[in-house]
């Protein structure tokens, strides 16, 4: 299983954090631009990334407060787990998106580059969306 990890802290409590990420619907937000055809509900979402792929997740989940796991409602190319873990620091919240992918030497190759793009893409639109947020 090859990890991909991307770690940000958040300018706001951890309560603020977990609440806008246990909800599906707000993680379109934190997608990049080659994510289209979202649809979502507070648990699942369904979207392509274009020219690749249709993929269909749910909330696996949820750990008020500390983490949230998201994985696949059918079966992918390859067993992959996404998981936002979170932990107070101070006034703010750290966050660690991680994405655990079970990989061929092959797709190692061809994936690893977009899903470490995909890690640190979706903490630094956290950060942007919830830091420019006033209380």
């Amino acid at each position: 299983m090859k990890t991909f990890d991307s770690a940000v802290k958040i300018q706001r409590p951890v309560n603020e954090v977990y609440g806008f990420l246990a909800d599906m619907n707000n993680h379109k937000d934190l997608m990049p631009e080659n994510v289209i055809d979202w649809k979502s509900t507070a648990d699942e979402a369904t979207f392509s990334i274009k020219n690749m792929a249709k993929l269909s997740v749910k909330i696996g989940s949820r750990l008020e407060n500390k983490e949230i796991k998201i994985v696949p409602v059918t079966k992918p190319p390859f067993d992959v787990e996404l998981k936002w873990t979170l932990a107070p620091a101070g006034d703010a919240t750290s966050a660690v998106f991680t994405i655990s992918a079970d990989l061929n030497m092959m797709m190692k190759m061809m994936a690893s580059g977009p899903l470490q793009k995909l890690a640190d893409e979706e903490t630094q639109r956290l950060a942007a969306r919830l830091n420019m947020q006033t209380g």
